[in-house]
């Protein structure tokens, strides 16, 4: 659009008045993505390509039985069955740069467009990590009976689920807590995965008074929530959502073992045209080791 010109003043018309083209990129920004803080890569070793198997040893469970004088002693044969990670999933992309538009853009568009690719690569791999492993939580760590123990600690039902506010989410969280206490997990490398709005709960909840966290800004301050009863809360669009329930999960960090590697990034010259084809392929498995380390909380948000 030309600049407007008085009708007293003289005009430019017939004259080249040249465009400037920014070399600075409009910022772009990406969805957060959880999945390496809540996965762990033990054993990832080597994957060469897609379909590969890795074979994860278990401990066996040892019987311990009361002793007494005389009666003999049972032995027994341990078992301990191998868990199979497989490399059974793959994500690529792909895109088509010409020698025309190479030469004559002042930005290197291979690289730009290359970072966008991966940043989009590692969202996708999330939505499928959070989209489903709350599937294989195991059944103490599930439902409206939950608790391993207790068997009373409601955590929400695709028909009847749990409405979080302000005033009760933080009792969640401690619940989520318990569930794993009661299948004795470890205090540290527990997560909580939630949606934006349920954090927004905790900000706004009695957790707002420093005081209570024992920070020297309140979460409603510094925007930042950190820990809740031993759990890292992480913030996440990527969560299975259906009808306005979200799956929740919550864990301990051994659950979720994940492995993969991009094992293609390449350039190579247009056949068709004058140009570069450049293409990159991730391949990684991803499996629920351990079901009893793993919690799904189905949730509404008042």
């Amino acid at each position: 659009m030309a600049y407007p010109v008085h009708a007293s003043a003289q005009s430019l018309s017939g004259t080249f008045i040249p465009e400037i083209w920014s070399t600075k990129l409009l910022t772009k920004f990406y969805m957060n993505t959880v999945w390496k803080e809540i996965a762990n890569t033990d054993y990832e070793g080597e994957i060469q390509s897609f379909g590969d198997k890795i074979n994860i040893r278990t401990r066996p469970n040892i019987t311990i039985r009361d002793y007494v004088k005389g009666a003999g002693l049972t032995y027994e044969d341990p078992t301990s069955p191998n868990v199979e990670l497989l490399i059974d999933q793959g994500k690529y992309f792909a895109f088509n740069l010409y020698d025309v538009d190479k030469r004559q853009s002042d930005i290197k568009l291979m690289n730009e467009w290359g970072d966008d690719g991966s940043e989009q690569m590692k969202i996708a791999v999330d939505g499928d990590i959070l989209g489903s492993i709350y599937a294989d939580a195991a059944a103490e760590n599930s439902g409206a009976t939950a608790g391993k123990i207790s068997g009373d600690i409601d955590l929400g039902t695709a028909a009847a689920p749990l409405t979080l506010t302000k005033t009760n989410i933080v009792d969640q969280i401690v619940d989520y807590g318990v569930v794993l206490d009661e299948q004795d997990r470890p205090e540290s490398d527990r997560y909580v995965v939630l949606p934006a709005k349920a954090c927004a709960r905790i900000k706004t909840s009695e957790l707002k008074d420093a005081s209570l966290t024992g920070d020297g800004k309140s979460t409603l301050r510094n925007g930042k929530i950190g820990m809740i009863d031993r759990f890292t809360i992480y913030s996440s669009n990527n969560l299975s959502v259906t009808n306005g329930a979200y799956d929740i999960i919550f864990g301990h960090k051994s659950a979720l073992t994940f492995a993969g590697q991009i094992t293609q990034m390449e350039t190579l010259k247009n056949p068709n045209d004058f140009g570069d084809l450049a293409r990159s392929l991730f391949v990684y498995g991803r499996e629920v080791v351990d079901p009893a380390s793993l919690g799904h909380s189905v949730i509404t948000l008042g």
